[in-house]
Order: structure tokens, then sequence, then C-alpha cells
């Protein structure tokens, strides 16, 4: 598959401009900017609620130079179902060329996919509607204070799993949602991060490209929650992938391929550091936690290479 290089994507136009509310060093712009550039059909845009809904499209503000639509917290993915049977209607109608057809993308935070929406994502992809699904998994409700979701890592320190006398953060392992996504049997999920460039936009051609649903679940820093550097947020979010934290493949038509192997995996210190979040887990009385991660980042990646 030819992918244009980024000299060349970024002569496209913008159909997310400057000018928006996110926090500085937020993923979650430079993510939606890659996605895009990955078609040039027109698409239609659906925003769960959460941080990139409202700091993008506030009333009277927008950001945006494609048709925009704000969903609730729970039903984007209902949302896009409701406008790819539109166009559907509109062709049957003859009031709608079939290859002029918008792309639909729908996207939300891990609060709005992994836990509030995923229902009506599951609905929707069990369907087979027409539409690319990403989320930007930033690992917690982050537009209301960083409270714990299901893709908040194990131990992460938050405002409802703070750290104290009687807690080490949050108990649970992370929910892998790609995985969950990957049972439906839809025709292509993947795993990407905004800092490698040709790979997350790779995938999102593919994910515009194919005949049913697409999902598309992306790392997202977020330095105000994470309180990470601004400055280190590419190098944090390759941590995560050097790490195997947040390996890169995709299953497509139900066949797994990674699309990165670390050169040298490296330990899940290099991922824990510069996050304050994970500050306590550093300490010489919780190295058996950090044991326990390593653990579970070792196995997961053995399960997930096995499948290659």
């Amino acid at each position: 598959m030819f992918i244009p290089s980024p000299k060349e994507l970024s002569k496209s136009p913008e159909r997310l401009t400057s000018g928006h509310r996110l926090c500085p060093g937020c993923g979650i712009s430079v993510i939606m900017r890659q996605i895009l550039s990955a078609t040039e059909d027109p698409v239609i845009v659906v925003s769960a609620t959460g941080c990139f809904e409202i700091c993008t499209g506030a009333f009277p503000y927008t950001a945006w130079n494609t048709p925009w639509i704000h969903s609730l917290f729970e039903n984007a993915a209902s949302v896009a179902s409701g406008i790819e049977a539109m166009q559907k209607a509109l062709v049957r109608k003859g009031k709608l060329p079939a290859k002029k057809q918008a792309k639909i993308l729908a996207c939300g935070g891990d609060g709005a996919t992994y836990d509030i929406g995923f229902q009506w994502l599951s609905g929707a992809l069990e369907r087979g509607h027409n539409f690319v699904y990403v989320c930007f998994d930033n690992e917690g409700y982050m537009n209301t204070g960083y409270q714990r979701s299901s893709s908040t890592p194990r131990y992460a320190a938050t405002s409802t799993s703070p750290i104290g006398k009687n807690s080490v953060g949050k108990p649970q392992s992370r929910k892998d949602l790609t995985a969950i996504i990957a049972a439906h049997q839809i025709p292509y999920v993947a795993q990407g991060v905004p800092s490698n460039f040709p790979d997350l936009v790779k995938k999102a051609r593919k994910a515009f490209e194919v005949d049913g649903p697409a999902f598309l679940n992306v790392l997202s820093v977020c330095p105000t929650n994470w309180k990470t550097p601004v400055s280190l947020g590419m190098e944090i979010i390759k941590k995560a992938v050097e790490t195997c934290f947040w390996p890169l493949y995709e299953i497509e038509n139900g066949k797994t391929k990674i699309t990165y192997h670390p050169a040298k995996k490296i330990p899940i210190e290099e991922w824990l550091k510069n996050q304050k979040r994970f500050k306590h887990l550093l300490k010489p009385e919780n190295v058996e936690l950090v044991k326990n991660i390593q653990q579970e980042v070792d196995q997961r990646w053995e399960n997930l290479q096995r499948c290659n």
C-alpha cells in the first residue's frame, strides 16, 4: 500500500485546524490529524463527549473544516451508524451517487469507548455498519479530573484510586479492548501510536478502505493527568511501544500481524518513569509491584507473538 511521505501529506487540506483548546502536549490532535490525512475522500466526524469534543467544538467556535457532530458520551457509534444508513438510503433513492458517499469517522476517549459507550459500539460492530471508530486511549476520564477507567493501567494513581496507607493505586489490570473488538470478527482492528507516523497512517488508510466496520485503538499522552513533561510526550509514548506495554499490531480479516518489533525490548520501568502517576512504584518497597506489571506485559507480548 502506497503511503505519501509526511512532506506530501502536509500539503493536503487540514480538516482539523489550529486554534483548538487542547492542553499543550496533548496527543489527541496529533492523532486525529494523522488519521484524517490518510484519506482524500470527504469525511464526516462524530465526536463523543470528552476532552476532544469540548476543546475543538465548543459553541460558537470550532476547529473543524469538515462536517462534525457532537454525540453523547455513550452513542458515537450509534450516530455513525445512522449517518451510514442515511447515505445508503440516499443512494437507493438516486439522490446520492454511490461514489460520493463520505467516509464516516467516529471517535471517543477510553471512558466513552471502553466503558460508557461499549454496548453501543459492540452493537454497531455486530451489525456491520461501515465506519471507522478511533479510541483516543489516554487511560482515564481526563476531562472530569482523571478518574480511573477500565483502560487505566494497574497500580496507576488516579483521583478515584489514590495512593494511601491502604492503596497502591488501581488494583485491577487494564481491559484489553483491542482483543475484545477483534472478537466481533470485523474486517480490520489495529493498535497504533502517534509517535510512529507511517504505521498509524497506513493503518488508518486500511481502516478507511475496508468494507465494513474498522477500529483503531491509539495510545494518547495526557500531560495534565499523567503529570508528564509536555516536551517528552512522544518519547514517553515510544517507551510504551519499546517495552511492549503497547504493542503495535493489526488484525485484518482475522489474521494477526505485529507491525513493529522492538530491536531490544526494554524494562517496564522505562515506561513508568517520567509519569508521576507511577512515581510510587519506583520506590524500593514497591519493587514487587513493578515485577507484577513486567510479568503481565511479558505474558501479553508472548501471547501476541503466538498469534502473529
